[in-house]
């Protein structure tokens, strides 16, 4: 029978066994940290075997057990240890394999290769990293696609906007030089001269100030002032400034909101200048008689502004390059009178993708559609929607409204 004195002997030198592996497991294990995987598990199955083996032993001649039965007790342990030993040996070698195996897709990425995860299946640890890796491939192929495809951008930028700026100079240098050697002397000419000499000056100040406003959006550095306005008002103020162009271009100029449209947040200037790029860019782009027609309205949560034009439609292939950086959508590169250095697409995208917006273009009838997309005001929606509940029916500011009554006709 066992007294409470032989189970304090077996607890005591049990532990103390115990302790003595796991200082030499430790130990090994430091030494080893270099080491693969599997060495460390075969290091946890030698120690497990080996304290278990000594307390046994040890166990067996403090309670004076019989020789045959010990050596039964041995070869008990001793098959059990032989088993572990073959489990961890087992277990390393498939670690270490799926190991190798994430090991060579990744350094295939190294040489230049695409991350393609191992066929064979991987321990949930090293699947999920591999998983982990897949993802974080993905994600730098896509920045590095980006970049590419943004250093491409500012290359034709800068080869774009050397050619442009090189053809006013040179005419502002030649008829710089003209009048100085006193060339022309007819006041007319001179006169005309001058004339030129300061609508050149406005063009290159035009294509500077889109360049600084780029530079800000890429920048992250576009400040806004934002403030609730109505959308028919910055409709209104946009078809205001295009209105000398679409004059002189024989362009009918229309535009309306749809009644009880809510109002938005936004930075007033800024969204009015992407709003005024977009209709710029319809006017210059019909033929004389044409028509461009600029509209308000809402969904839920949002507010859509699309400005269609009588351009004939954008070539396909060309549509996912619209708002890229310099892109006009034709091959000769000879800057037209009053035109910018093709930047306005591109800034109209910076600026409603800063106020969390949308921007998109798309063929519609015998012409294209680009549409904006702003959130609505905060609150904005309720009240909208209070109002309707009231019986009472809202419509755009008084200025704005009185501005589109006026373009809703022929310009």
């Amino acid at each position: 029978m066992i007294t409470a004195a032989d189970l304090w002997t077996v607890s005591y030198t049990v532990a103390g066994i115990a302790a003595l592996a796991a200082a030499a497991g430790t130990i090994g294990l430091r030494l080893l940290a270099a080491r693969s995987v599997a060495t460390s598990l075969n290091v946890v199955a030698a120690v497990t075997v080996a304290a278990t083996l000594a307390g046994v032993v040890v166990i067996s001649m403090e309670m004076f057990i019989s020789r045959k039965d010990l050596d039964v007790v041995l070869a008990v342990v001793a098959i059990t240890g032989i088993a572990g030993f073959a489990v961890a040996l087992l277990l390393g070698r498939r670690v270490s394999a799926a190991s190798r195996l994430l090991l060579a897709a990744v350094q295939e990425v190294g040489r230049g290769g695409g991350y393609r995860p191992p066929t064979a299946v991987l321990p949930a640890e090293l699947a999920a990293l591999s998983a982990e890796l897949e993802t974080a491939h993905g994600q730098l192929a896509e920045a590095r696609d980006r970049e590419r495809a943004l250093e491409a951008s500012r290359r034709e930028l800068v080869a774009w906007v050397s050619h442009d700026l090189r053809t006013p100079l040179a005419g502002l240098r030649a008829m710089a030089e003209a009048l100085e050697d006193e060339v022309v002397t007819d006041w007319p000419t001179i006169s005309r001269y001058h004339a030129q000499i300061r609508a050149e000056t406005g063009r290159l100040t035009l294509m500077i100030d889109d360049l600084f406003q780029l530079s800000r959006i890429h920048a992250g550095a576009l400040r806004l002032s934002r403030q609730v306005v109505g959308v028919g008002d910055l409709i209104g103020e946009a078809l205001t400034g295009a209105e000398p162009l679409a004059r002189a271009k024989r362009v009918r100029l229309r535009g309306s909101a749809a009644p009880g449209l809510p109002p938005v947040s936004v930075d007033t200037a800024a969204v009015g200048r992407a709003l005024l790029n977009l209709v710029v860019n319809a006017i210059r782009h019909t033929p004389a008689d044409g028509a461009v027609e600029v509209l308000a309205d809402h969904e839920p949560g949002i507010a859509t502004v699309s400005v269609s034009d009588s351009c004939g439609g954008i070539p396909a292939e060309h549509l996912p390059r619209v708002f890229d950086v310099g892109f006009r959508g034709e091959t000769a590169r000879t800057p037209v009178t009053g035109e910018g250095a093709g930047l306005g697409l591109s800034i109209a995208r910076g600026i409603i993708e800063a106020h969390r917006g949308q921007i998109g273009v798309g063929n519609a009838g015998n012409g294209c559609r680009f549409v904006i997309r702003l959130p609505l005001a905060a609150g904005a929606v309720t009240r909208h929607e209070a109002g309707h509940r009231e019986g009472a029916t809202r419509t755009a500011p008084a200025a704005a409204a009185r501005l589109l009554r006026d373009w809703a006709g022929p310009a």
